[in-house]
């Protein structure tokens, strides 16, 4: 099974078990927007819990807050969206489709990356245990061709993404000969610039309205409140200010399901620091971040850091942490090192003071700024994709959600054996006294192993099955997900047992002790 056809599974698993449904989709759609289902929205709610907790919680200064969505239109002025929020776009002209410029070409060198995995793949097989990579990459003159031009074009738009040099981009896709991925022909546009804010009005007359923006990033919010959670907070640099909330992007190319949305959601924390700290801290939050995601048990080489080839405008450093998805290494987060651009700009703009008053140093100053910024959707997609899994059992095949048990999003299933003899009602007794703390089910309906495969389908961890023995000695079965081992435990000790595997403090400890 190729990995497109794994990803095509995993967008049709993902609706038919509740987890994310096209939005509107009665009316045929809207283009790259979802909605999150039963399944979803609890999955989601997790991973914003497992975020928000690592921060706020094992971090004592580190604390939160919700900003809303609009905001005064220069702030959009002050941080740089209304100039510089800009994105390449290039459109073909048979198929009229749209595409990001740059996305072009980094797709074009992902291909070039597949191409020497393949040589290597295949000179692996060939050698066998005598096999040495490094010197393979080296040597073979096909690979070092392949590893050459790659390079080079990989430094050209680098360089011309800095530059805002459009048409040196649009050279690279000639020179590649870049092709339309649907009309499979090279008759491009210029390449142009696009602004991916959404503007709307605000204002009781259409005429007299002033335009305000959806604000396209969660940031913004948190640096206009520094001086009110500092000074309320009485917080001491260094500290930091986290926020989940939503974002909104008018992107060119929205595509890969639920990965580029123009709707989305952000987990964002921005540490305030002295200024000549910025490095040591970056540093710090790039080690923690990517501790959290290794957490979650999903491959450790699965993960690496991608530095950015062009910087943003607030950045003197910035990096992404990127997951191998079914497409390929992508962005899931991002650490920047932000200087002082933000408040800095916003003191300017507004003419009000925000500076920090350090009792160690007994300077006044303008705060530095290292941020994590992640896409709780993206995150989501990460977290599916990983848990996703095909296995051929005895019998039959299975599809399970192998999710990580503080992830998942129905804890447990309860499932009397029959709905008769009084097993239906001590069923309810053992789910009323799980679901207080924890989100479970309730089924009868089929037979044992199709509810065994339900279950599975949507990655519940446990499946405690109520049976005659029960009504005799007040014991269970307990299936676990992963392993389908089975082990009979009393009804009294149910809560013990799935509170200890289920629980946050797992991953936490797990974080704090990398």
């Amino acid at each position: 099974m190729t990995q497109e056809e794994l990803f095509k599974k995993l967008v049709a698993h993902s609706k038919e078990y509740g987890f994310i449904f096209p939005s509107s989709e009665i009316y045929d759609g809207l283009s790259a927007v979802y909605d999150y289902g039963q399944m979803g929205v609890e999955l989601k709610n997790n991973i914003k819990k497992y975020w928000w907790d690592s921060m706020v919680k094992l971090n004592d200064n580190i604390v939160g807050i919700d900003a809303a969505i609009f905001m005064h239109p220069r702030t959009w002025e002050a941080s740089g969206h209304v100039g510089a929020f800009n994105d390449p776009l290039i459109d073909n002209k048979d198929s009229k489709k749209r595409y990001r410029a740059d996305v072009l070409i980094e797709d074009w060198l992902a291909k070039q990356d597949e191409k020497i995995a393949k040589e290597v793949e295949k000179a692996r097989k060939r050698f066998g245990e005598s096999f040495d990579e490094a010197m393979f990459l080296e040597t073979n003159p096909r690979v070092a061709e392949t590893r050459k031009k790659r390079d080079q074009v990989h430094e050209r738009m680098a360089k011309a993404l800095n530059d805002n040099d459009f048409d040196e981009i649009k050279r690279i896709i000639e020179d590649c000969e870049i092709v339309c991925p649907i009309s499979g022909t090279r008759n491009w546009t210029e390449v142009r610039q696009f602004n991916l804010m959404f503007e709307t009005k605000i204002g009781s007359v259409a005429d007299g309205a002033n335009t305000i923006y959806l604000r396209p990033e969660t940031a913004q919010g948190i640096f206009v409140n520094f001086l009110n959670v500092q000074k309320t907070g009485r917080m001491k640099i260094p500290f930091g200010i986290a926020q989940i909330g939503k974002a909104f992007r008018n992107e060119i190319v929205a595509r890969q399901f639920i990965f580029r949305m123009r709707e989305f959601e952000q987990m964002e924390m921005q540490f305030f620091i002295r200024p000549g700290d910025e490095m040591r801290w970056y540093e710090h939050w790039k080690a923690f971040r990517m501790s959290w995601h290794k957490a979650l048990g999903f491959g450790e080489n699965h993960y690496r850091f991608h530095d950015h080839d062009k910087l943003a405008h607030y950045a003197n450093a910035a990096t992404d942490i990127e997951y191998e998805f079914p497409f390929g290494f992508k962005e899931v987060e991002g650490v920047h090192s932000r200087t002082d651009f933000d408040l800095g700009n916003h003191q300017k703009f507004s003419g009000r003071k925000i500076q920090y008053f350090d009792p160690e140093t007994g300077e006044s100053y303008v705060p530095y700024v290292v941020e994590t910024s992640i896409g709780v959707d993206r995150m989501v997609l990460q977290v599916l994709s990983a848990s996703y899994t095909e296995e051929k059992l005895e019998k039959e095949d299975r599809v399970v959600m192998k999710f990580p048990p503080a992830l998942a999003p129905v804890k447990a299933a309860v499932l009397p054996l029959v709905k008769k003899d009084g097993l239906p009602e001590l069923a309810h007794e053992v789910f009323d006294a799980l679901k207080f703390d924890h989100v479970c089910q309730y089924d009868e309906k089929d037979s044992i192993g199709k509810r065994y495969r339900r279950q599975d389908a949507i990655g519940t961890p446990f499946c405690i099955t109520v049976d005659h023995q029960s009504r005799e000695d007040r014991t269970v079965t307990v299936r676990h997900r992963d392993t389908m081992a089975q082990e009979r435990v009393t009804i009294d000790e149910l809560p013990r047992l799935i509170d200890e595997e289920v629980s946050f403090r797992k991953l936490f400890r797990q974080i704090v002790n990398r």
